[in-house]
């Protein structure tokens, strides 16, 4: 089943996005981690917790929009984690086309360099609610 947009959040849904929303701005905050793989590692450890920390590393080519300002890190790093947790290409197609079109009504594009030019300083909070968005796309379906 896909993600159900008119769903009402539980309030344990709602919890889990905040806190992911959280972690993965604190992960980026931190230096350790860039947009992709604060997102990735996020959602690792809240909804594939078994796979290891390495796995983080699948993502990290698309920090800056893959070194060329292109796709935004944050989004690519969620499709990676979507794909991950979801393992059905059906279900990871249409929640990455949802989470590009959310990101698109809130940025008004997916390229990194256009955001960095138009919202200065966005990535840390960017990164933050793309991975609060995947919690709740995946608790919500």
């Amino acid at each position: 089943m896909f993600w159900n947009k008119s769903k009402k959040l539980s309030q344990e849904e709602l919890a889990l996005s905040k806190t992911c929303q959280s972690e993965a701005e604190e992960l980026y905050r931190s230096g350790k981690y860039h947009c992709a793989e604060a997102v990735m590692e996020t959602i690792r450890r809240h909804f594939a917790a078994d796979l290891p920390e390495s796995i983080v590393g699948t993502v990290s080519g698309f920090g800056g929009g893959s070194s060329s300002g292109c796709i935004c890190g944050a989004v690519s790093g969620g499709t990676v984690a979507l794909g991950l947790v979801l393992g059905d290409k059906k279900e990871t197609t249409q929640l990455t086309k949802d989470l590009h079109v959310w990101f698109k009504e809130k940025y008004g594009v997916t390229c990194c360099k256009t955001i960095r030019q138009t919202h200065k300083g966005v990535c840390p909070v960017l990164t933050g609610e793309v991975a609060g968005k995947i919690a709740e796309m995946l608790g919500n379906k």
